[in-house]
């Protein structure tokens, strides 16, 4: 039985895992633990999905619990993939927070999933790597 709980206090080796199991551990710092370490500090909605205690998904989010909602980090190990353990993490997400718009940047791999879910796309997203790149 898959169960679901805010663990704002996830260990870093459980999280880097998780991601390591998933497709989004090509994507993050797995190599660089106090990175890591760093990323769930300032983190302040984690929730997870575990089967019998083992850790199986994660969401990291950063939230103001009244306007926005950044969900970072949604992985889930690719064992358990396909059974609605990343919609529910996705839902568990914005309920926390439900006054809270819940915003994410897809991983090229999932750029299909979240239509599929009932996610809306949005063309206007910005980023930059570096603050020596703006002009």
């Amino acid at each position: 039985m898959i169960s679901y709980q805010v663990e704002n206090d996830l260990s870093c080796d459980e999280f880097i895992s998780v991601l390591q199991r998933s497709t989004l551990g090509e994507r993050r710092p797995v190599n660089d633990p106090e990175r890591i370490t760093a990323m769930l500090a300032h983190g302040n909605l984690i929730l997870t999905a575990r089967d019998n205690g083992n850790i199986i998904g994660v969401a990291r989010s950063l939230t103001d619990f009244s306007f926005c909602t950044y969900l970072s980090d949604l992985a889930v190990d690719k064992d358990y993939q396909r059974k609605g353990i990343g919609k529910e993490l996705i839902r568990r997400t914005q309920l926390a927070a439900p006054k809270a718009k819940l915003i994410l940047l897809a991983a090229p791999a999932a750029v299909h999933y979240y239509p599929h879910i009932g996610m809306k796309r949005h063309e206007y997203c910005f980023y930059i790597d570096h603050a020596d790149e703006l002009k």
